[in-house]
């Protein structure tokens, strides 16, 4: 059985090629049970998690296990921490342990470009990222990937992270124009795509803000009672989800307008999935806003670890 770590993981992985072996997947014959996610504080105000997502298809078993400590960073530690085990189909025998967490930061980016690539417009332009932590250089990389944009405006509550972004990505991508900014309607008025990955708890941005042809990626919450957008973006949106059973379980964005009674889980208008079978531009026209809301699938996680497993 192989060891996989966190700089094997790195040095393996590429956009163009796990977004294609995504799309593969999940176009393809796969089981992915719910995943479970359990509080270990009874706490309102703590959020420490443990999570098991198992899947299999007809190459491989696997399962991931994560623990999730918001808290971490005061004590010096990450906040998530995650292996991911993979075994033979055809026997059963294990076949790798594979760094969940490195693995998490490719397989979300390349899930939020795979959807982007179907839903965003295709002479988008101008990208806004809310986020600035580890997840934020990913998601920014990944859409990159998909789409030629001229500029990027970053977000960031912590104006050193912002900054610190900044100077990377501009020195990965000299021919892209990367920006701070702040949350206004000039800005989301601006905006071809929106990308959140934060902590925030309650709206980024106020839905009518939103041009026509906008495309919103949601990947940062997971919890019932919170959310990224306002229920005013939900509601001017086509939706499409990662996996229905794990987001009518997890997501405020969708859980607090159907509590609110405006919204239902029949208009949501499919999981990747069903967006990988038809593999094909699925925007109606350019004036429509779409919107993508992603909590991680452990398919995603299989498929990304496979792969890793074939390229080291």
């Amino acid at each position: 059985m192989k060891m996989i770590e966190r700089a094997q993981v790195q040095q393996a992985l590429s956009f163009p090629t796990l977004i294609a072996a995504l799309q593969r997947g999940f176009a393809s014959t796969h089981t992915m049970p719910r995943r479970s996610v359990f509080e270990l504080d009874a706490q309102a105000t703590n959020h420490d998690a443990f999570a098991v997502l198992p899947a299999w298809n007809d190459a491989v078993i696997g399962v991931k296990a994560f623990t999730y400590f918001p808290g971490n960073e005061a004590h010096g530690k990450a906040s998530l921490y995650s292996k991911i085990m993979l075994f033979g189909r055809e026997h059963g025998e294990p076949l790798a342990l594979v760094d969940g967490t490195q693995v998490t930061l490719w397989r979300t980016a390349a899930v939020s470009a795979l959807a982007a690539s179907y839903l965003a417009r295709q002479n988008a332009r101008h990208l806004v990222m809310f986020g600035a932590g580890n997840l934020a250089p990913y998601m920014v990389r990944a859409h990159l990937a998909v789409r030629n944009y001229e500029k990027v405006t970053l977000v960031a509550r912590n104006p050193d992270k912002g900054a610190t972004l900044k100077a990377t990505l501009t020195q990965a991508f000299p021919e892209v124009n990367f920006v701070l900014g702040q949350s206004n309607a000039g800005l989301i008025g601006s905006a071809d795509v929106i990308c959140t990955a934060t902590g925030c708890h309650t709206p980024l941005f106020d839905g009518r803000w939103l041009s026509p042809g906008t495309h919103i990626d949601l990947i940062g919450n997971h919890h019932k009672d919170a959310r990224e957008i306002d229920t005013a973006t939900l509601l001017a949106s086509r939706v499409y989800v990662d996996s229905k059973t794990n987001v009518l379980n997890e997501a405020g964005e969708l859980l607090i307008p159907i509590a609110e009674g405006v919204f239902s889980a029949d208009q949501v208008a499919g999981e990747l999935a069903d967006m990988a079978r038809k593999n094909c531009f699925l925007r109606f026209n350019d004036s429509e806003i779409t919107l993508f809301k992603s909590v991680g699938t452990a398919l995603s996680d299989l498929l990304a670890a496979k792969l890793v497993l074939e390229l080291s």
